[in-house]
């Protein structure tokens, strides 16, 4: 399975104005191309994490959103944060494990406040039943 961040993210620096909205962004999921998924592959799920704070640096931390895999290549849409409303097929599989103000029912962007927390995305081929066919740990997403 290959993985590819489309621009405007690089993998180095989260973009100007994905961050959340406490620190005056508007967020969104990064653009991805996924590819050469395994058979069988009927979801792509997206673990986001923020690698530099413990309680959010596994398992969705940031929340955990699935798209209905497509051949040949999987593009995973953008979807808004603090929002639980996906579209076209795509849905909240785990809200962001986040409380108070930090809390939403979807995906949170990178919240940290400019510190240069690492960010990342875990992506998994799933299959009907459940079961992880194939993983990229890890994908850069970039500091903020």
């Amino acid at each position: 399975m290959e993985v590819d961040l489309l621009e405007p993210w690089d993998g180095k620096r989260v973009p100007a104005g994905q961050q959340c909205r406490l620190f005056g962004g508007d967020g969104w999921t990064p653009p991805i191309h996924v590819w050469n998924l395994p058979a069988g592959t009927v979801w792509v799920v997206a673990q986001f994490n923020n690698r530099s704070y413990k309680p959010l640096a596994r398992e969705g931390g940031h929340g955990q959103i699935a798209w209905p895999a497509k051949w040949p290549v999987t593009y995973l849409y953008p979807i808004p944060g603090m929002s639980g409303l996906p579209k076209w097929g795509a849905f909240v599989v785990e809200p962001a494990r986040t409380l108070g103000p930090y809390a939403s029912p979807g995906y949170l962007p990178p919240c940290s406040g400019g510190q240069k927390h690492k960010y990342s995305v875990d992506i998994l081929a799933v299959d009907a039943n459940g079961n992880v066919l194939d993983e990229q740990r890890n994908v850069a997403l970039g500091k903020y």
